[in-house]
């Protein structure tokens, strides 16, 4: 006998829309409409994914197509939402490019919350915080999650080191030396954030200031120079690897 297609097929479009989602008819307009319709054309019969960060991931068949909206069936519960490790990134923005990439990484390798960290020598005075915003919605889309990071308000180094926590551990990323970054990610489980630096690193005195965090443990990451960047997914890549879900 043939195999029965899967259902919906893994080519099926998947959209983050505004919660709540719940079985019933639902209305899609503006853009979202016209990537479906225009885009990517969809007819009645259609199936198409939604998540909405809150009620996990629902398959909806499209019932109708019109110029500027199309109405789909929420049918079925695909996936519940996912269970979101309790990991913080704290970057300082970088250049535009860079900072967009940032925050798709920090979405596509499970980071629960990005805070922009403003540092003595953080360069980018302004922050588009709708567009890192759909940098992550966009990622979450591709890479099938189900809740996209929360977005925090852009903060100055000083005053996220007077608020922290004392139940969350802080890893910096020390660019004068620290424990191996698995090693010490592993010796402290539980709710963690990772802070990363602006190109230029941290001053002596931003250092000095982390250190005296109680739960602020620096790291290395390796006996190559990295970018900004690529320093921030390797450390989460490490820590959802030693603490995270990478080991279910």
């Amino acid at each position: 006998m043939p195999a029965t297609p899967a259902w919906p097929p893994q080519s099926t479009p998947r959209l983050f829309v505004a919660p709540p989602l719940v079985a019933g008819m639902r209305v899609i307009d503006g853009p979202q409409a016209h990537y479906l319709g225009g885009v990517m054309r969809l007819k009645p019969g259609d199936p198409v994914k939604l998540f909405d960060g809150v009620s996990g991931e629902w398959l909806a068949i499209v019932r109708d197509v019109g110029r500027k909206a199309l109405t789909v069936e929420l049918s079925e519960q695909l996936r519940p939402t996912e269970s979101v490790p309790d990991l913080w990134l704290c970057a300082a923005p970088l250049k535009k490019g860079r900072i967009d990439w940032v925050a798709e990484k920090a979405c596509e390798l499970g980071v629960a919350r990005l805070v922009p960290v403003i540092t003595a020598r953080t360069i980018v005075d302004r922050l588009n915080g709708e567009r890192l915003y759909a940098h992550m919605v966009e990622a979450a889309e591709q890479c099938g999650r189900t809740a996209v990071p929360e977005l925090a308000e852009p903060v100055k180094l000083a005053a996220l080191l007077r608020d922290w926590v004392p139940d969350r551990a802080l890893f910096f990323a020390d660019e004068t030396g620290g424990m191996p970054a698995a090693a010490a990610m592993a010796a402290y489980p539980g709710p963690a954030a990772i802070l990363i630096g602006p190109e230029g690193g941290f001053t002596p005195e931003e250092r000095e200031a982390i250190r005296a965090v109680p739960k602020a443990i620096g790291i290395g990451l390796g006996p190559r120079i990295l970018r900004a960047d690529t320093a921030a997914a390797a450390a989460v890549a490490l820590w959802m690897a030693s603490a995270g879900d990478w080991r279910l």
